[in-house]
Order: structure tokens, then sequence, then C-alpha cells
């Protein structure tokens, strides 16, 4: 191939399309003439490569034809554009969306936690069972306290973040099995039942409190969060409605598993104030008030904002485009 007389010949298309695909606006003749020209500029590209190899006339066709292309398929969605969206709209949506399940994991883990606590204190030979007098006055005078300050804040934070936050994702991605929340959720109550049961029974049930609820506030609530989505997820296998299995769990499966980012922010808020707040100086009423604003703020970003984003029809799922297509079903 004469490269020289090719691109002689071919040079006024080329700049034609160049010129199309920088237009402001296209209307139906402008449009139908760019994809013609996108067509016969790939198969000269096709041509020149083929032929002459890699050569700078190429390497500008081949930029204008990425410019042109763009113009009939549209550019992807900047990751940081989709920022704002997400936060504003996505996560609460999903957080709202399983609301009513959190309420549900709270009471039973409140029930059978209490449960397991009343058991505890109320029968002497079980608490026997769980040590000597001695180690359990050990527990309740220092091993209990001196856990929250043994290490120092910020390395605690840290540890006491991830491990939460590892469990709330186990809940999410195993949640499909039906399982492992229950699971979860029977080991959470019966720790935290069995601590206040041996608090109580030695008279420091205002000691565990003023330690508990600070960070606790907050922490149970993300763990519940997480246990409700993975629940969700697991009931949209068992009963998709309308929709194929595989579809209600690829659609609800996306859309929940964006609350898994929520409680990791969540948990790390939860960290800090374990980790800062909780083994403190501060007055017990101030460290309380502080776990209580942080959790007001997570149930008003999930009920109010969630509502306010729901009524505007999102579902915490990826936009039509993104998701790909979907197949129609009966209403």
């Amino acid at each position: 191939m004469d490269l020289d007389a090719y691109t002689a010949a071919r040079s006024a298309d080329w700049d034609r399309l160049a010129q199309l695909a920088k237009k402001g606006r296209l209307d139906g003749r402008d449009a139908d003439e760019l994809i013609d020209l996108y067509q016969s500029g790939a198969a000269d590209l096709s041509a020149i490569q083929t032929s002459a190899g890699s050569t700078a006339v190429g390497d500008r066709l081949s930029l204008t034809l990425s410019t042109a292309r763009l113009r009939f398929t549209g550019a992807g969605a900047n990751l940081f554009s989709q920022i704002p969206r997400f936060f504003a709209l996505e996560l609460p949506a999903a957080l709202y969306r399983i609301r009513w399940i959190v309420l549900a994991v709270a009471a039973v883990t409140v029930v059978i936690g209490t449960l397991y606590a009343l058991w505890i204190t109320g029968n002497p030979d079980v608490l026997r069972n769980l040590g000597s007098d001695a180690n359990l006055r050990q527990y309740v005078d220092h091993t209990f306290i001196d856990y929250y300050s043994n290490n120092p804040a910020s390395s605690f934070a840290g540890q006491v973040w991830t491990n939460n936050a590892w469990i709330a994702a186990q809940c999410i991605a195993f949640g499909i099995t039906g399982l492992w929340v229950p699971y979860v959720i029977v080991q959470n109550a019966v720790g935290v039942g069995t601590a206040a049961g041996v608090m109580f029974a030695y008279g420091r049930g205002d000691v565990m409190f003023s330690y508990i609820l600070p960070h606790g506030l907050l922490e149970l609530t993300s763990v519940f969060v997480a246990a409700a989505a993975g629940l969700r997820i697991f009931w949209a296998w068992i009963a998709p409605g309308a929709r194929t299995r595989a579809q209600a769990l690829a659609e609800d499966g996306r859309a929940l598993f964006t609350v898994a980012v929520g409680c990791a922010i969540s948990l790390f808020v939860s960290g800090l104030i374990e980790g800062f707040v909780t083994p403190s100086a501060l007055p017990v009423w101030a460290k309380i008030a502080i776990g209580a604003l942080a959790l007001a703020a997570f149930l008003f970003y999930m009920i109010v904002v969630g509502r306010r984003a729901v009524r505007l029809g999102e579902t915490g799922d990826l936009a039509d485009f993104d998701a790909g297509a979907r197949r129609i079903v009966a209403g």
C-alpha cells in the first residue's frame, strides 16, 4: 500500500468524521453520516494497520474513531461522580428497605440475651459452671474493664473495627445460606447475655452498661443491619416473587451488598468511640450521650434519608445500564 496516496484519497472523509465527532449537537442526517463515516474509517484503519503496521496516520485515525465512538455509545460515568449518588440515594435506600428486619433482629437479640442473663443470675449452679468465684470476681473487677484500656486507643480501635467489619461482611456474604446469620445472632446474644449475667450476679451491672453503651449502641445496630441484609438476600432466594431466583438474587444481592460499605463506616465510628471514648475519664452520662448521638445520626440516615431515596424510586441497586438487561416478567 502507498500510504501517502491512500491518506490523500481518504483524508477528506477522516476530517469530516473528526468534525462530526466534535460537533456539539447532531441532527438526524449528521448522526447517520457519523455512523457511516465511522464504519468506513474503521475499515480504513484496519487496512492501514494490516499493510503498514503502526503509523502516525493510523494513530491519528484511531484517536478520531475513539472520539466518534463516544458520540453514539456514551462515556462511562466517572467513579468519583458516582460517590455523591451512592451516599445520597443508593446506600440509604438499601438500608431503608431492611428497616423492619433490623428491628426484628434487634428484638430477637435482646430477648435471647435477656433470657440468658436471667438464667445465669437466677441459678447459682449455672454461675458456678462458668468459673470459680475467684475467677469470676477477677473478671467483673478487672478483666471486663481492663479490656478497653490494655492497648493503645488507636490500635485497639483499629482492631475492633476490623473484627466487627469482618463479621458484618460475613453476615451479608453468607446470608444466602440461611444458617450463618442465625448462628451469628445467637452467638452474639449469648455472649452479651453471659457477660450481663455475670456482671449483675456480682452487683456490677451499672459498670457493664457504662462500658457497653457508649460504643455498643452503634456497634450492635451495625451488626443487626448486616444480619438483616444477609437474611433479606436469603429470602430473595426463597421467595423471589415474579422474578426468577437468579434475577432476585442478582438484584437484591447487588442492592444489599452496598450495606457492607455502610456497616464498615458505622463500625469504624463505633470503633473510634470504643477506643477513645469508652475507656476515657469522661462522665458516664457524657460517654453514653456520644454513643446515643452516633446512633441517632445513623438512624436518621437510614430512616429519613432512606425514605426520601425510596420515594424517588431508588432500591440500592445499580442503574439500569450498569446492571445490564433485565428480563420482562408478569406483574
